[in-house]
């Protein structure tokens, strides 16, 4: 399965979004996760806040990306977790699209991006209807990514990434959208 669009031999950028990385585990931190891209041969290689989010380049096949950074991130540092890729086009697209419709991002209004590395199944777009602190948006077939706004304003904890985890497993990971926008704007700085 084809992980991005584009053509091995040409140069393309890539974000790459790490599941489970905890900036207080001396393994996880940013400088030893961009020494595992570097190494693997990638050009550009950034990091974008503290919690996974690199960026590169590279000409390499991009259907191979996902498997041979989290064999490197779990060799080279125990880090067992899950990595998605995402081209540069494909995060541009979606930020272009604005699925948000103009809505804030706040203290008590939080725009999630869930990435899946797997297409989601339709049928579960209904997976949080009964759930009043969490508004499903949709799902974006290209970007592989389910749109949600969680609330937050009521002081109760929603339980979002454990349902998230239970309802489609572990082959996920959470962004904000505001962190969306600064991986493209890293790309394309």
């Amino acid at each position: 399965m084809s992980v991005a669009v584009g053509t091995v031999g040409s140069v393309e950028s890539y974000a790459a979004l790490l599941r489970g990385i905890m900036p207080t585990n001396p393994n996880m931190r940013n400088e030893k996760l961009r020494g595992v891209l570097e190494g693997l041969g990638f050009d550009k290689v950034a990091s974008v806040l503290t919690s996974g989010n690199l960026v590169f380049r590279t000409d390499d096949d991009p259907a191979d990306l996902e498997d041979r950074i989290q064999e490197a991130l779990a060799a080279e540092l125990g880090i067992p977790g899950g990595t998605i890729i995402r081209s540069h086009r494909v995060l541009r697209t979606l930020l272009d699209r604005d699925p948000f419709e103009g809505l804030p991002h706040e203290r008590g209004s939080y725009l999630t991006v869930t990435f899946f590395k797997h297409e989601m199944r339709e049928a579960d777009l209904s997976s949080f209807d009964d759930d009043p602190l969490t508004r499903v948006i949709g799902y974006d077939r290209d970007a592989r990514a389910f749109l949600t706004v969680i609330d937050n304003s009521t002081g109760a904890t929603p339980d979002f990434m454990a349902r998230l985890e239970k309802t489609y497993g572990k082959d996920i990971t959470t962004r904000t959208w505001l962190t969306v926008q600064r991986v493209v704007k890293k790309i394309e700085g």
